[in-house]
């Protein structure tokens, strides 16, 4: 099916932002972000969310913003996301034919903060959402090694959104085997896209006996069900502590290391690509794994 791929030219609007007087900049980011306030789950000022998850300020001046986005300007970050998803799309449907999309795909990539302790230490400097249908949402700070991989980050977010067009995303039965096995095929889908020096670092964030023991922890719990329990299982016990969360004992990003582990061994035992995989149910994979589950 034909998707329509729209990714905004945000690295250009938040430069002409940044020139702007301080007291219109607050203003100047809400008219940015307004388009996805229907794909943000949760209430509140743009504004106000954008600076709590992370996202540069737009109540202070900043010395290092503005090379930041010169930078992601003259890098061509907007034409790297839009090559990469044209690229992704084409794989996944020569992979699958007849493979399900969304129809119209929005992608907003903003600033993050450098001073922001979890984006620049515990998600490795930049992260993406793309839990809500049709939308992307990608934050970065645009360091040596980071400006080079936003771009996969977004391949990573357009797997998910693809995978919950063919296989049910229900929050309330989603099940921490689920959402495991889904960040372990995006990850793995960038890798066989771009080569392992496009992945994220979360999936090798944990590692050794940390590893073994998250997953351990995971495996235990790998037929529980619902989204507000299965974030902490992927995310690890520092996201769960800053959204509110029970922490259960999964160091930060440990479902990254996990989740590709298990597909890893999927792949091995199957002999299929990530891309002819993308539409499996993860049942399917975690049991070719070896993963014991109440469905296997």
């Amino acid at each position: 099916m034909a998707m329509e791929i729209i990714v905004h030219d945000t690295p250009r609007t938040m430069l002409e932002l940044a020139g702007l007087p301080l007291e219109r900049r607050p203003q100047a980011l809400r008219d940015m972000l307004t388009p996805m306030r229907e794909a943000i789950p949760v209430p509140g000022d743009l504004v106000d969310l954008h600076h709590s998850g992370g996202g540069f300020r737009v109540d202070r001046d900043d010395d290092r913003y503005l090379p930041a986005l010169r930078r992601l300007v003259e890098e061509d970050v907007h034409g790297r996301i839009e090559d990469a998803l044209g690229a992704a799309w084409k794989r996944l449907g020569e992979a699958v034919p007849g493979i399900k999309g969304p129809e119209r795909l929005q992608v907003m990539f903003v600033l993050g903060n450098p001073d922001d302790e979890y984006l620049m230490t515990t998600t490795g400097g930049y992260y993406g959402m793309g839990g809500s249908p049709g939308w992307l949402y990608l934050i970065g700070w645009p360091s040596d090694e980071v400006i080079g991989r936003i771009a996969h980050c977004a391949v990573h977010e357009f797997h998910h959104q693809v995978r919950y067009c063919n296989v049910e995303w229900n929050p309330m039965t989603v099940t921490v085997g689920e959402h495991i096995v889904a960040e372990g095929l995006a990850e793995a889908f960038v890798r066989e896209l771009s080569g392992a020096e496009a992945m994220g670092p979360w999936s090798g964030m944990v590692t050794g006996p940390e590893l073994e023991r998250a997953y351990a922890r995971i495996t235990a719990d790998i037929d529980r069900a619902g989204m507000m329990y299965t974030s902490a299982y992927v995310l690890g016990d520092g996201a769960a502590r800053r959204f509110g969360q029970e922490p259960i004992g999964v160091p930060d990003m440990g479902g990254y290391g996990v989740g590709l582990r298990i597909v890893d061994a999927y792949l091995a035992a199957s002999g299929l690509t990530v891309a002819e995989s993308t539409v499996l149910p993860s049942a399917a994979i975690l049991t070719a794994a070896g993963v014991a589950t109440s469905a296997g």
